[in-house]
């Protein structure tokens, strides 16, 4: 869309949203005054240990999200539920009510329906040839459909328990074998998500194991995200000004070194599976072939029919992957070390939701979670809930009425609602996982794993603040 016709948009959509606050009223109004009135505050870092049978365990983190959220709070209060702003030369509407975007018009989702156009997100999408940033069109379309079918289904997110299990029976097993020394609780967890998407969907080819020159493997995941989605001049500026400075500041030099280690993995994936197609096992416990097996099949059936059919090459392949790879392991990792770290740092949470898992696997008489057991975990379900809206990684989070003091965390505001506020795209409340026809296919995969994830390390273990670390609420 054209810069003009681009604000020309934006200033319509602001002009009718607003107008539909009109009628809203005294409760937008007090709604504003609220959000004012929120509590100012630094952030500050914990250190979390695992007490129970001798281990130690900790992560460390900074509570940013919460002066994020003051700040988003202080914003509304200053400019009402939207806004129109221009950044560099791109037009902006800002939306802060969830009414106000379950009210958006017909247009307005249409024209939400094509992704914006980062610098970043081009190059690791291989020029867009991925779902997240692939222009709406019969081609997303179709690979969407294909992720949801051979990855995302239903079907495949039970069939994926096998790999669930085991990882967290190892994740325990390392956590265990520590004995009395601390232990970085964030690389095991981005180990655990690794090892899960490695063995369902890249055939047992794991990312800590390419990586393993890194001192860290979440640092991987870290650049890979900031690569994609960090600042970056060009996008404000799409010109040869923009590109300029990102070489001047070496963000094009970053982003480019990314770029080159992640082809790297993604080539060594691939050509595993092309060395000899005939004798490509399944994924263990007999589930069918793995996700790339599909795609490199699709690839060859593409090349010998040459028409009727949009190409499929090598760099869709990549392309694909680095959705795999970067959003399932990256996403659902940073939600389950913030999830823990908000817990440890409230004693009467953390038991509230130990209480509840223990009640229901003990009564089973057995030493893990199991995946059936997940169903009746109400409060974890209500802990993840908050820790998606709090610690948002990509996507937003509308904050209504309900959220009077959205810069706490409170799982309490979800336990007892019975699934009223889900975030599965029809409660703008809640929206981590984005809404309308480019919501994440991901949602199941990932939350299945974080709640089995989760309830295990709050039964196997006790957790508690290191001495001196002064991080409890």
């Amino acid at each position: 869309m054209a810069n003009g016709d681009a604000q020309a948009s934006a200033l319509s959509s602001a002009r009718t949203v607003n107008q539909q606050l009109a009628s809203n009223g005294g409760a937008e109004k007090e709604e504003q005054e609220r959000a004012g009135a929120a509590r100012k505050g630094g952030a500050s870092s914990f250190t979390c240990r695992r007490a129970r049978r001798g281990c130690r365990s900790w992560a460390t983190c900074t509570s940013w999200a919460r002066c994020r959220t003051r700040a988003c709070a202080s914003w509304r209060a200053a400019t009402g539920p939207s806004c129109f702003l221009r950044l560099g030369s791109v037009p902006t509407l800002v939306v802060s009510s969830a009414e106000v975007a379950r009210g958006g018009d017909e247009g307005a989702r249409r024209r939400l329906l094509q992704p914006p156009r980062h610098a970043g997100a081009r190059r690791l999408s291989y020029d867009h040839k991925d779902v997240a940033f692939s222009p709406y069109g019969d081609y997303w379309r179709e690979m969407r459909k294909l992720f949801v079918v051979e990855f995302l289904s239903a079907r495949r997110v039970r069939a994926a328990d096998y790999a669930r299990e085991a990882e967290v029976d190892k994740l325990i097993g390392r956590l265990s074998s520590a004995g009395g020394k601390a232990v970085q609780l964030e690389d095991h967890i981005f180990g655990l998500m690794d090892g899960v998407i490695g063995t369902v969907a890249f055939g047992n080819i794991y990312g800590t194991e390419q990586f393993a020159h890194k001192k860290h493997f979440h640092d991987v995941l870290d650049e890979a995200m900031s690569a994609k989605a960090g600042f970056s001049t060009e996008d404000y500026y799409p010109n040869a000004a923009g590109r300029l400075v990102d070489r001047l500041t070496g963000a094009a030099a970053r982003r480019e070194r990314v770029f080159r280690d992640l082809d790297a993995f993604f080539d060594t994936i691939i050509d595993q599976h092309l060395v000899d197609p005939s004798s490509r096992a399944t994924t263990p416990g007999g589930h069918g072939p793995d996700l790339i097996d599909v795609f490199v099949d699709l690839m060859e059936e593409r090349r010998q029919r040459q028409a009727g059919s949009h190409h499929f090459t090598r760099d869709h392949i990549k392309g694909l992957l680095s959705n795999v790879f970067t959003a399932s392991v990256d996403t659902s990792s940073v939600t389950m070390v913030w999830a823990m770290a908000e817990l440890i740092r409230r004693p009467a949470m953390l038991r509230k939701a130990q209480e509840e898992v223990r009640t229901v696997v003990d009564g089973g008489g057995r030493e893990r979670v199991h995946p059936d057991d997940v169903s009746k975990l109400r409060y974890l379900k209500a802990v993840v809930k908050e820790t998606l809206r709090l610690h948002r990684r990509c996507r937003c989070c509308c904050r209504g009425r309900r959220c009077g003091t959205p810069e706490e965390f409170d799982p309490d505001r979800f336990d007892g609602d019975d699934g009223v506020v889900d975030f599965n795209g029809t409660h703008f409340e809640l929206v981590p996982f984005g809404a309308g026809r480019r919501m994440c296919p991901g949602m199941a995969m990932g939350v299945a794993t974080m709640e089995f994830t989760l309830a295990n390390l709050l039964y196997c273990f006790d957790w508690e603040l290191l001495e001196g670390c002064g991080w409890r609420t």
